[in-house]
């Protein structure tokens, strides 16, 4: 088993990580299944279930839904107040106007996979390689989806690190002006 170095950061180190789910080449319950075994919290910003990177939607729930970056600051701030050690992952579907048809890119996903296996790719190599392929079998379709998801995570993680700071803002002048001790 293959676990990438992120998913056991993300289970060490308090942050909140923006992305567009678990790439759809990869074995998504089982990266849930890491992730919760780390403690990661797992949001579906405005989705029931994780999206699948290309796909807005993988079939597999996510621990908590959340509609605004107010909501998601305000679970971050909490993270950190408690302690906990672990981070917070934001997943957000792809924009409706570029996710791929399901079909379309199972079916290249599959094809990738089959050929990483005929020419043994392994290790290090695969991701890119499928990344590559993935991006040849659906015309560049694919890429484009790629361009669009990060774009929709910058803006939704700079929403939230607005709200965050000013929650800690609030916070911090809470405590300077507070006269709760005299």
């Amino acid at each position: 088993m293959d676990v990438s170095a992120d998913l056991t950061e993300l289970g060490r180190t308090p942050m909140a990580v923006v992305c567009a789910g678990a790439k759809s080449i990869l074995d998504i319950p089982l990266t849930l299944e890491v992730l919760e075994t780390n403690g990661v919290t797992v949001i579906g910003f405005g989705c029931d279930n994780v999206p699948a990177f290309f796909l807005r939607d993988s079939g597999h729930a996510a621990h908590m839904r959340l509609d605004t970056a107010a909501q998601v600051a305000s679970l971050v701030k909490a993270n950190n107040d408690m302690h906990l050690g672990s981070g917070v992952l934001v997943t957000c579907p792809i924009p409706q106007e570029h996710a791929s048809p399901a079909d379309v890119i199972n079916g290249a996903i599959a094809a990738a996979l089959s050929e990483a296996e005929e020419r043994a790719i392994t290790g290090k190599d695969v991701t890119p390689f499928l990344l590559q392929r993935i991006n040849e079998l659906t015309g560049g379709q694919s890429l484009e989806s790629n361009i669009a998801l990060v774009k929709n995570n910058a803006r939704i993680g700079a929403a939230i690190a607005v709200e965050y700071a000013a929650l800690a803002k609030s916070d911090a002048e809470h405590v300077v002006g507070s006269n709760d001790l005299e």
